[in-house]
């Protein structure tokens, strides 16, 4: 890990008192803007944050876990959660939540914020951050996890699934079932990182096996059923030979779903569909989709255990990289 850097040590590079870089970084109205600037740079360019707790706290943390996660409004990052707040529950320790909509310039505004305020840990979904980030993440003096994803380069401790092994798993289920004329739809492209690599994974099992995409959808929006529904209704539209669907997330593949009943379409015997997450919205659909298990609260559970084992005496040995299998469920739509 490279050496922390302190308030002083801003001051020293900035050529200012300890006081003055202080002041700066809280943004205090007697410095001046050109002072003010340099400063701010110095500490960016560092990775270094600002404590925001006062006077005799201010080499304390806080009872608080940060957990930054790109989206609430899916069912995927909301099971993350509860896998952390179910270790944390009989801890001191209680998680507060940051939404980066998939924006790393936001993700890293959120980042630095929350550890201004000293937490006893952060969570954070992904191995993708602005450079920036990277460097607060290294720097942060309390534990760090990234999670949901292991294909990467992590700062620091990291859990999660291989997407890439996820979507080549799935394209040889697929395969193995006699489809060969195959569709994707995947949602937030491309700013979703663990979505293109499943489609990357999957794209690359096909063709291990000689096999193309026959018809590609990749749309910038929020998953939705809706938006599944009309996806699928406007590819089997361009497309009617195409006998298998791959979506990027099983709230898409229910709206594919819904197209086919309402369309009279047999699923699988006219269109088989896939999705990916294993939701519980799943279990109440009359036919059960077929899916991958992402194991969300499992990470989340795992990710508050490191950081829990992190406060115990002798810490956490080394850095943990923690690497789940996602389980194939071919349901009743393959």
């Amino acid at each position: 890990m490279t050496k922390k850097l302190l308030l002083k040590d801003v001051a020293k590079l900035a050529g200012v008192s300890e006081m003055t870089a202080s002041r700066a970084l809280r943004g205090a109205p007697d410095v001046s803007e050109k002072t003010k600037a340099k400063i701010e740079g110095i500490a960016l360019k560092h990775g270094y944050v600002p404590n925001r707790i006062a006077g005799s706290l201010s080499s304390q943390s806080v009872n608080l876990v940060a957990v930054v996660v790109p989206s609430l409004s899916s069912f995927v990052f909301p099971e993350v959660l509860s896998g952390v707040s179910a270790v944390l529950r009989d801890s001191p320790l209680k998680p507060v939540v940051g939404v980066s909509g998939y924006d790393l310039d936001e993700e890293e505004s959120v980042i630095r914020e929350m550890l201004s305020w000293r937490p006893s840990g952060l969570i954070a979904a992904g191995l993708e951050h602005t450079d920036a980030t990277r460097r607060m993440l290294q720097q942060a003096d309390c534990p760090v996890v990234e999670v949901m994803d292991v294909d990467g380069d992590p700062v620091r401790h990291c859990v999660g699934i291989s997407h890439l092994q996820a979507g080549r798993g799935m394209a040889k289920q697929i395969l193995s079932r006699g489809y060969r004329k195959i569709g994707f739809i995947g949602t937030k492209m491309p700013q979703d990182f663990r979505a293109r690599k499943r489609f990357h994974g999957f794209t690359d099992g096909l063709a291990a096996q000689g096999v193309t995409l026959g018809d590609i959808e990749h749309y910038s929006g929020e998953s939705a059923i809706q938006t599944g529904r009309q996806l699928t209704a406007q590819m089997l539209a361009r497309s009617p030979e195409i006998d298998c669907i791959y979506y990027s997330s099983d709230v898409m593949s229910v709206g594919g779903l819904m197209h086919c009943l309402a369309a009279g379409l047999s699923v699988p015997g006219d269109i088989a569909l896939a999705g990916f997450n294993n939701l519980q919205i799943l279990k109440g659909l009359p036919q059960l989709l077929a899916t991958t298990d992402a194991c969300r609260h499992e990470i989340g559970a795992r990710a508050a255990q490191i950081i829990l084992k992190s406060r115990e005496p002798g810490g956490v040995e080394g850095l943990v990289f923690d690497r789940l299998t996602p389980a194939i469920s071919l349901g009743e739509t393959l």
